[in-house]
């Protein structure tokens, strides 16, 4: 069973934080433009990750 805290709590938000700064904040800065195009898209790659990875995640019961 997918984990919806994981996805929707941590990934979503990662690769929307990540769009925003490779699109709407790195034309602001000048000259490390490139740095921070090169942040904000590994923001979101990172985003897609941990989707990915709550799409996967299952709680195992131990039992003794």
């Amino acid at each position: 069973m997918a984990s919806k805290q994981i996805t929707v709590g941590i990934g979503i938000p990662m690769i929307v934080t990540g769009f925003f700064i490779a699109v709407f904040w790195a034309p602001l800065v000048g000259d490390v433009e490139e740095t921070v195009e090169f942040i904000g898209s590994l923001i979101g790659i990172m985003g897609v990750i941990v989707v990915i990875a709550g799409l996967f995640y299952t709680k195992q019961q131990v039992t003794a």
